[in-house]
Order: C-alpha cells, then structure tokens, then sequence
C-alpha cells in the first residue's frame, strides 16, 4: 500500500514551510505535494523555540510563530495546507530510502514515492550519551531543538524559580536559553570547553563584552572544564552536576546545548556527503539529480568564498528553501544559490548581526564600554566579515553591503579609525564594475570584487536582509 506525489519534503521544520509557500506561488496543483514529518505539527519558526517561547509573561504559543512569519510573510496553518491541497503526513519517522526506486518507507509500513524529493532532514541535538556521560533522561535535564523540546523545558523551568540551573555548553543554545532563565529568575550557571563564549564566531574581546554583561544579570562561567557526570537522588532527578576540574555545582535542572548533528543516516551510502551533510549544487541538486537537500543537513557552495560549506542557522534555510523550488519548477532560469552568510541573536537587551566568515585578521572598533561596537575580518587583502552590536537599520544595512563588495583593505590600522564610517561610506556607493582608486585622505582602497559578477545582484539582498532583521528584532522581540 502506497502513495504518490510529484513533489515530496522530508522534514516539517522552517524549511519545509517556506518550501511550501514557494511552491504555491508557483502553481502546483493540488495533490502534487507531500510534507512528511516526525512532528505533530505544521512548520514552524523554530527561533521562537529559544526566545519567546520561554518568556515568563505572554510566551509565544503555536499558532503564533508558523511558517512563514519569520520573513513577514503569510503564517501557514493547518486550514492553509489544506486550501492549497498539500498532504501533510506528520508524527511519522521514515524507516529507509531508496533513492534509485525514488521510495521512502514509513514506520508503519507505508511506501511514498517522489518525482522530486527535498531533504530538508534537519539535524538532532548532541546527546551527552556521545561524550561518556550518563544521564540525559533524568526529568529535570533538558534539550532544546523541536517544540516537544521547548514544552519539556518550560514546564521544568516553571518548577524550578529560584532554583539553580546549569547549562552545558556556550554557544547559541547556550546563551539563549541561559537569559530565558534569568528572565524565569533562575541561577544559572553556564559551563563549557572553551576558553570564552560562541567560540566559533566571537573573538576574546567580543566575548568578553558578553560575558560581562551576562554576569551583571548573575550569570556565572566556568570556562575550560566540561561534565564528567551528574549525582541523582532517589527519583532519578539530578541534583548536582560534577565537572573535570572537581567543581561540583547544586543543580535543579540542567540544560545541554553541545552541538548538532545533520540527519543523514537515510542517505548515507547513497548520495555524496560533505562536511557533515549532503553535498548538493547551485541548485541545492544532490548527486542524484532527483533528490535536493536544504538548511542544516546540506552542504552547499557558498560563492562569495568560493567552498562549500553548511550553515546552520534558519536565515539559510529560508532563503535555500525558496531557492530549490525556484530551481526545480524553472531550471532554465534559475540562477545558482548565491547566499551571503547571515548570522544574529538576540537576548536581554542586546542584538548583534553577523555576515561574511570569521577568518583572518581581526579589527575591532567602537565602543566596548557602551553600546555600539563591532569587527571585521580581513582576509588576504579583503574584508570578509562584519559584526556589529546595537546598529541602527542603515548600520546593518552598511555592513552586509560592504561584506558582500568583499573591498579590498591595505591598512588595517586606518580601516581601525574609520571603524563603522568604512562600511557607511561603501554602502553609499553603487557597486563598482571598476577599480576605483585611493583617495589622498585614507589607505583604504575599495577596488572590483574578486566576485564583481555577482557582487552587484547580491548587494540588494544583502541590503534587505539587514533591513527585515532590524525591523524584525524591533517589532517581534520575543521570536
């Protein structure tokens, strides 16, 4: 017994749902799309899950946050995938794939085949079992990726004001879920590996702006040391989490933000994996021309740097989602996937921005006793990154513009001075189609892109995904 489709998504998360919408506005006909999904529920925009999501007073709540709010967009509920005829198959886990037969089987036994299939799998938070630690189905320790997730963690944290929590691990979850428990006036303490926070991305200077602040709230760090093992009273609750360096910290729930791992085990042996994921195309096309792949589970060429990479934040998966069915129902037309990296976050009263890639040499600017500072990265010759912190709309606009022109920068001690004024002042220009040269007031000199052919087209949405995440982390706060 079976089903067929044209089109089939795996996967119900943020990608599955803009996915969806794309192919609505391009005309599909009822009956040609499948959503399959292990959750119970219709996409949805998986950041509210870290931040309103865990608001003490007027949480976000489903249907609030469906796909596709996040980009101010319609909100897709389960009326409007009915309307438009799209099958949802949800709460249900596919066993195996056969890609040659184009057939996904079901737990329950059921066969569903594709003409054209989107893994848009995702990936599954690092389980503690993977490090040698026992413990990660004690009541009071928790995880953060879906909503069954968020809903565990809630109803914990509500059990737990004024108690003591200890959050393992210091990057995204980390910091997100570690302000949602001082909002729910909980202790916490955060323990992780590195030698400072968001390691990945922030440098010792940034870091250390955040965790100054983040202590002023009560936060404590314990930093170079990871958890050895945890003490369980008789119920099998943890009430104290034990540390390699001997620390022993009291613990009435414990939250674990370790890292992810892409969900490839359908495919793998199957089709080309890279870096973790599955390694697709321009056109997110994998090496089975059936079968794309989108957000935290593929590995994509990210032009402006010339290498694949995979992403793992929803900005990505947005804009991959849309892309893919562009590519798929327009091959001709389609251009390849041009994606210039896209990173932010938001707690307490701080929000920062990131794009580009964090290689290189560092110059910070700014003030780092106040409010606005920021960095760039500068790579054989060439900005390549930008962060900033408590810019205006123009500001961010500025330096998603200046990182996607990739300028080149002879002086680094002058691109220092100049600080943000660099990126307003390249932002204010068309882009170039030739070298221009350099003024008798600076040693900076913004000459063609190393990827001027693209560089141009790039330039507006590069504009305008800074202006929706300004007005976004000012109008919707709690997502």
């Amino acid at each position: 017994m079976g089903r067929a489709f044209t089109y089939v998504i795996l996967g119900g998360g943020v990608a599955a749902g803009y996915a969806a919408l794309e192919f609505t506005k391009r005309g599909i006909s009822h009956g040609e799309l499948c959503i399959i999904s292990e959750e119970p529920v219709v996409p949805y925009e998986r950041p509210a899950l870290s931040k309103g999501f865990l608001l003490p007073e007027a949480p976000a709540r489903l249907p609030s946050f469906h796909t596709c709010v996040g980009a101010n967009e319609e909100r897709l509920t389960p009326k409007w995938y009915k309307e438009h005829g799209i099958e949802l198959v949800l709460g249900t886990r596919v066993k195996s794939a056969d890609v040659r037969r184009k057939t996904l089987l079901t737990a329950i036994g059921e066969t569903i085949s594709y003409k054209i299939l989107i893994i848009a799998t995702g990936a599954r938070a690092l389980q503690l079992e993977e490090f040698g630690v026992a413990g990660s189905d004690a009541e009071n320790v928790c995880y953060l990726r879906d909503l069954a997730d968020a809903t565990r963690l809630v109803d914990v944290m509500q059990s737990c004001s004024g108690g003591n929590a200890v959050v393992i691990g210091g990057g995204y979850i980390g910091m997100e879920c570690a302000a949602s428990l001082v909002i729910n006036k909980i202790n916490v303490t955060m323990v992780f590996p590195e030698a400072h926070c968001m390691a990945r991305l922030f440098t010792p200077k940034i870091a250390s702006y955040y965790e100054d602040y983040y202590k002023s709230k009560g936060v404590r760090f314990i930093k170079g040391t990871v958890l050895s093992s945890f003490d369980m009273n008789s119920s099998g609750k943890v009430t104290a989490v034990n540390l390699t360096d001997g620390n022993r910290l009291p613990a009435d729930m414990v939250v674990v933000g370790i890292g992810i791992r892409p969900n490839t085990g359908l495919f793998e042996g199957q089709l080309t994996l890279e870096k973790g994921g599955i390694k697709v195309n321009g056109s997110m096309q994998s090496s089975n021309s059936s079968v794309y792949a989108v957000g935290d589970v593929a590995a994509f060429p990210v032009k402006l740097f010339g290498e694949t990479r995979r992403l793992e934040h929803v900005d990505s998966a947005r804009k991959a989602a849309r892309h893919v069915v562009a590519a798929i129902m327009e091959a001709a037309k389609a251009s390849e996937f041009d994606y210039l990296p896209f990173f932010y976050s938001r707690v307490f009263a701080l929000s920062w921005q990131f794009y580009g890639d964090s290689v290189g040499e560092v110059v910070h600017y700014g003030d780092f006793s106040g409010t606005t500072f920021g960095a760039y990265w500068v790579s054989k010759g060439h900005l390549v990154g930008s962060f900033l912190e408590g810019g205006t709309k123009e500001e961010y606009e500025a330096i998603a513009k200046a990182t996607k022109l990739k300028p080149e920068v002879e002086d680094l001690a002058e691109l220092e001075r100049q600080g943000l004024g660099f990126a307003l002042a390249i932002s204010r220009q068309p882009p170039p189609s030739q070298p221009v040269e350099a003024s008798s007031s600076g040693c900076l000199v913004l000459q063609k892109p190393m990827y001027a052919w693209h560089a141009t087209a790039g330039v507006v949405v590069a504009a305008s995904v800074a202006a929706f995440a300004f007005w976004y982390g000012r109008r919707r706060r709690r997502w």
